[in-house]
Parts: structure tokens; C-alpha cells; sequence
């Protein structure tokens, strides 16, 4: 007889499965990546960066989808835990626009016909599909019990929305009052929907600028958010998939595994992803080329030695990654960050010759102008005053909002 372990991984694989058909039957509609949080491993268990661990728990997380369906799936998360992760009992739940439950959307979240699972360490894990109807931008709870201690959470730290943790206990289905909150997201990685007119997903691949810090929380005002906004106002029916991380770099790990390093599984393994935004390489040039070379406030960052023509390489290698599924690679300069801790002289130079190669080189199938989005037009190694948190790195809600509305719709167009 097969174990109860055994036979979910069989489950998920046949769910797998389903997914391809589906996308090849177009007749019953397109699974995309409606939403996604790029996991990364605990980074320490003290200090500002602490990992989280729970204990027989249920925690709820609030998520925006940006494309709606007829069916979903949610993908949970175990990719650097240290032990198997068990969750007893999950659910789904729609919220309307004040964020209350809507009436009879509610639906367990099953593996394999079980209320269950154990994800094995450093695996993902897929429900059962669940037929729900759910809109484009519609609001939704992923509820989970906990019921055996986790260690140190696969979490994305900028969650920018609510995380709530209930007392002791199994509250699935229950309104609970929360014990404490955080904004980070546990073990919850994406939710695919199959949509009836979706044209594929696109996947913002970067940093912390695009995971969405100095935007409002709970707002959904990062620039990947307000691209989806206007995709969807212009009639053009794409999910985006925000693959940012923040600390992110090209070449090294950090907050995160390195750009290269991830991409298997933060963008390939991703649903009839079409294209793809790459802005990313800041923490590179400022991590190594900086005063701090190497460390941020509460955190030591592993630092080799690098220079453009490694950063190039590694862009390259995105490049022919990504095409190699057909994929299309719209590539935009590192951004602006003068009067950040860790600009230097130096590292401005390196982010300039990377920016020259990038826009003479033709070597990727497009270009969009993040950088002059956020840049001040009388000094353009700058942030605008307004467009950035205080801190002339990262963006604020005006300044994101800039950047979503200069990406060109026309570089999604389909014929």
C-alpha cells in the first residue's frame, strides 16, 4: 500500500498534468500566474531580519489576484525548510472591496482528495483545483493551520499586506481574532487561475523596487500592480506575476538567492509565461562598489568581487534562459540611486557602461526606461524629489505609480 505522502506527491503530479491540458485546450481557457510571492530562505534568527516559526497556529494572508477564473490552485511552499512542513487544514476565502468575506465563496484547499498535506523539505506543493469564481483584481484570504512547529518560515519578508496569527489552535473557517500580525507572506508562493480570456503571464523579475518597498501597504500600489491596472483598462488580458525580491541581486545571493540562481523556479516554473521585465542589478553595484561593501544595517552580505562585464554576462544568461522557452525579455538600466548609503563614484560607472550595453547591444527583445522614470531630468543619476521613500533608492506610491504608467502597452501587444 502507498503511503499518505506518496500518494499526494502522485496527486500533485497528476495536478501538474492538468495544468499543461488545460493550457493546451484554449477552448476552456489559459492557467496564469494570477498572483505570486518569490520565497526566499530565513535569513537570520535574531535582529530586525529574524525568521518566523510557528507552533500549532493558524495564520490568514491577504492576496490580490490580477487576473480572474472560473478555477484556481494555490501553491504552497517549503523550499528551505528544514524539516517536512505540515499543514492540517486550509482554506480560501474572496473579500469584497471593505475586505469582509463574500457570501458563499469560502472553499477548503485539498491535496490529493486529503484536508492535508506534509511538503517535503525543499519542495513546492499544489492543491487540488477548486471551481471558484473570481474576478480580475479580486481580493482573497489563504487561511492555513499549522498544527506541528515549522522552524524558521519560507517567507517573503515584503508582504506589504496582512499576515494574521491566531492563538493556539485550529481556526480555519473561523473569524478570528488575530494574536499578532506581521506583512511578510509564509509558505504561500502562488495562485494560478484558469482564466477564459488570458493571454498569458507576465513575471516583474527584480528587487526591492519592484517587490513594492516605500509603496502603502495594503494599497497594492507597486509598479508591477499599477501595469496590471492598466493592461486590464486597455482591454489586454494578461496575469503579472510580481517576482521581485527584496535585497535582490543578479550574480549573488543575498535576501534571496541570486537572480540566476532562482529563476528555474520563480519564472520558469511559472504558467505560459509570455514575457518578462528585468530590473534588477542595484544591490549589486552598490553592495560591491559602496562604503559598506557588503553589509546593510543587521545583516552581513557575502560580497565577491565583481565588475560590468560579469554583470553583462549574467543578464545574458537570463536572456537565453528565458527565450529558450519562448519567453520574451523586455530589459530596462538599473535605476537611479545617488544619494543612497551605497552609491559611490565607482558603482556609478559600472551602472552607466551596464546601461550603454543594455540599450546598444539589440539583445533584448526590448527596452523600457524604468530608470528615467524614477530619474530626475536635470540629473539623472538621482531619484525625483517625491519619487523615492526619503531614502533616494526605493520608490514612493508616486514614483511607482510613474513607472507603471511609462512601460509601453505595445510591447504586449499580440497579433
Amino acid at each position: 500500500m502507498r503511503s499518505p505522502i506518496l500518494r499526494l506527491a502522485l496527486a500533485s503530479a497528476a495536478i501538474a498534468t492538468a495544468s499543461t491540458a488545460h493550457a493546451e485546450h484554449h477552448g476552456e481557457g489559459l492557467w496564469v500566474a494570477s498572483w505570486t510571492a518569490s520565497p526566499h530562505a530565513p535569513l537570520t534568527t535574531e535582529g530586525p531580519f529574524a525568521a518566523a516559526s510557528y507552533d500549532d497556529v493558524t495564520i490568514s494572508q491577504i492576496i490580490r489576484l490580477s487576473e480572474g477564473g472560473s478555477q484556481l490552485r494555490v501553491r504552497f511552499t517549503n523550499r528551505y525548510g528544514a524539516a517536512p512542513l505540515h499543514i492540517g487544514e486550509a482554506r480560501i476565502v474572496l473579500l469584497d472591496a471593505e475586505g469582509n468575506e463574500v457570501a458563499g465563496s469560502s472553499r477548503p484547499l485539498t491535496f490529493g482528495g486529503e484536508a492535508g498535506a506534509v511538503i517535503p523539505r525543499g519542495a513546492p506543493f499544489a492543491s487540488d483545483l477548486v471551481n471558484l469564481q473570481t474576478q480580475d483584481f479580486q481580493k482573497a484570504k489563504v487561511v492555513m493551520y499549522l498544527p506541528e512547529e515549522t522552524g524558521p518560515c519560507t517567507c517573503h519578508l515584503t508582504g506589504l499586506d496582512t499576515l494574521a496569527v491566531s492563538a493556539p489552535g485550529n481556526h480555519v473557517g473561523e473569524d478570528f481574532e488575530p494574536a499578532s500580525t506581521a506583512q511578510y507572506r509564509a509558505f504561500l508562493q502562488t495562485v494560478e487561475v484558469l482564466s477564459g480570456d488570458a493571454k498569458g503571464t507576465i513575471v516583474t523579475y527584480g528587487d526591492s523596487i519592484t517587490d513594492g518597498v516605500g509603496s502603502t501597504a495594503g494599497t497594492d500600489r507597486r509598479w508591477p500592480d499599477v501595469l496590471a491596472e492598466r493592461l486590464e483598462a486597455a482591454g489586454m488580458e494578461y496575469a503579472v506575476a510580481n517576482a521581485g525580491i527584496s535585497g535582490n541581486r543578479v550574480l549573488s545571493p543575498g535576501m534571496g538567492e541570486s537572480a540566476l540562481s532562482r529563476f528555474d523556479e520563480d519564472v520558469l516554473s511559472l504558467p505560459n509565461v509570455t514575457h518578462m521585465i528585468v530590473f534588477v542589478g542595484v544591490n549589486d553595484i552598490g553592495n560591491a562598489f559602496g562604503p559598506q561593501r557588503g553589509g546593510v544595517a543587521g545583516l552581513t552580505i557575502d560580497q565577491p568581487q565583481i565588475d560590468a562585464r560579469q554583470m553583462i554576462a549574467g543578464y545574458r544568461q537570463l536572456i537565453a534562459r528565458a527565450h529558450a522557452k519562448g519567453i520574451k525579455v523586455i530589459g530596462s538600466p538599473i535605476g537611479p540611486y545617488k544619494g543612497a548609503g551605497y552609491w559611490s563614484e565607482e558603482g556609478e560607472a559600472v551602472r552607466q557602461q551596464i546601461t550603454d550595453w543594455m540599450l546598444g547591444s539589440g539583445e533584448f527583445d526590448a527596452i523600457t526606461r524604468i530608470d528615467l522614470a524614477f530619474a530626475e531630468p536635470d540629473d539623472p543619476a538621482t531619484m525625483r524629489d517625491g519619487y523615492h521613500m526619503g531614502d533616494f533608492l526605493h520608490g514612493s506610491d508616486a514614483g511607482l505609480r510613474a513607472v507603471g504608467e511609462s512601460i509601453d502597452l505595445a510591447l504586449f501587444a499580440t497579433d
